[in-house]
C-alpha cells in the first residue's frame, strides 16, 4: 500500500502537482502564511526580505511539487535540490491535516531527497521530522544568508 492511500482523509489533497511560473505568486503566498504562523522568531523585515528572494530566486532553484485544495489552490508545496529538502511549507489553514508528511514522502520515495535543515528554534517542524525518522547529523549557528538563526542539519535513518 503506498503512503499516498494510507492517509484517507486527505482525498482532495492526496495528488502530488508540479506547480507551474504563474503559480510562483501563489506559492509564495503559501510560504508568507507559512513562515508568519511557525516562525514568530522572525523579524517582519526579515519576512519580506526573505519573500522576495522565494519569487525571484528560491523557486526557481528547486524541483517544486504541490497539493491543491479541492478549488484547485496551493494548499502545500516542497522544494528538493541535490538529495535535500530545501522548502517545505503548508498554508496554516491545512497544517494537521497530513499534507507535510505527504509532500515529505514524496520528496524522499520519488526525488531521492534524504536530508534537510530545519530553523532550530521552530519546535513543531523537529518534532515532525523526527517523527517521520530524521535525526540531526550537524548545526549551524547561522541560516542560509548569514544571519543569527541557528539551523539543525538532519538525514533520514536507513
Amino acid at each position: 500500500m503506498s503512503r499516498q492511500t494510507r492517509n484517507g482523509d486527505m482525498r482532495q489533497h492526496s495528488a502530488i502537482y508540479t506547480p507551474r511560473l504563474n503559480d510562483y505568486p501563489q506559492l509564495t503566498e503559501v510560504w508568507e502564511a507559512s513562515v508568519r504562523a511557525t516562525h514568530d522568531f522572525l523579524p517582519d523585515s526579515y519576512i519580506e526580505l526573505l519573500k522576495n528572494l522565494v519569487l525571484t530566486r528560491y523557486l526557481d532553484a528547486v524541483m517544486l511539487i504541490c497539493t491543491r485544495d479541492s478549488q484547485q489552490r496551493i494548499s502545500g508545496f516542497a522544494g528538493v535540490a541535490a538529495g535535500k529538502v530545501e522548502m517545505l511549507f503548508i498554508a496554516p489553514q491545512y497544517r494537521g491535516q497530513g499534507l507535510g508528511k505527504l509532500l515529505l514522502w514524496y520528496a524522499i520515495d520519488h526525488l531521492n531527497a534524504d536530508r534537510l535543515d530545519v530553523n532550530e528554534q521552530n519546535p513543531q517542524a523537529i518534532g515532525f521530522y523526527f517523527k517521520q525518522g530524521f535525526e540531526v547529523i550537524g548545526r549551524s549557528e547561522h541560516d542560509g544568508m548569514g544571519q543569527p538563526y541557528p539551523l539543525l542539519h538532519l538525514r533520514l535513518k536507513r
